[in-house]
């Protein structure tokens, strides 16, 4: 298994980053929180996690050991793949979603594309005393307040300005694609859409 990789940053785009490792050039699939971490042409480390099919080989990265933990546990209830775990960390953090299944919280698990009511209950069921408690995530610490995740516009500003624009091209899209966040949609779309608006000029 590929537990990590760590190399210069050779290409970013909306759905992953190519990392130079070893002479070769690695294509990592990654959410947009986590490629707002990277800098084109800088060092880069991730944790990954490779998902092997008959016909593919799909290495995903997250900006630390926590993320790819929480991204393999998703994979191990019944209809979770790991487009739809990596879509969830897309949204949420590890924290969050162990607080929303250890709360029997649908809905912030339904805000995630893809899980509806009926999934998000199984989801409940069959992560829960396998998810860990909120004070998991600091050891010796004992559950406080959920952090919310940060706004949607930092993120998405951030992940275009790693992807080359500069800060007043990024604040623009970002201004432009304000009517469709209004939807709650996730972030990786509106990612595409505000790329669509800056490759439109």
């Amino acid at each position: 298994m590929i537990a990590g990789v760590r190399g210069q940053v050779l290409a970013l785009g909306p759905d992953g980053a190519v990392i130079e490792l070893g002479g070769l050039a690695i294509t990592v699939q990654c959410t947009p929180g986590t490629l707002a971490r990277l800098r084109l042409g800088e060092t880069g480390r991730l944790s990954t996690s490779l998902v092997v099919r008959e016909d593919s080989l799909t290495l995903y990265g997250f900006a630390d050991d926590d993320e790819r933990e929480m991204f393999e546990l998703l994979q191990t209830a019944n209809g979770v793949g790991p487009r739809l775990a990596q879509a969830m960390l897309a949204i949420h953090p590890p924290r969050e979603i162990r607080r929303a299944v250890a709360t029997a919280d649908i809905a912030t698990l339904t805000r995630v594309s893809g899980v509806g009511r009926k999934g998000a209950e199984k989801l409940i069921v069959e992560l829960r005393d396998r998810i860990g408690s909120l004070s998991d995530d600091v050891p010796g610490a004992t559950p406080g307040p959920i952090t919310p995740s940060a706004p949607w516009r930092d993120q998405l500003r951030q992940a275009l300005v790693g992807l080359g624009w500069t800060a007043r091209e990024a604040d623009d899209a970002v201004t432009a694609v304000e009517p469709e966040a209004a939807a709650d949609v996730e972030l990786a779309v509106l990612l595409r859409s505000a790329l669509r608006v800056l490759g439109n000029r």
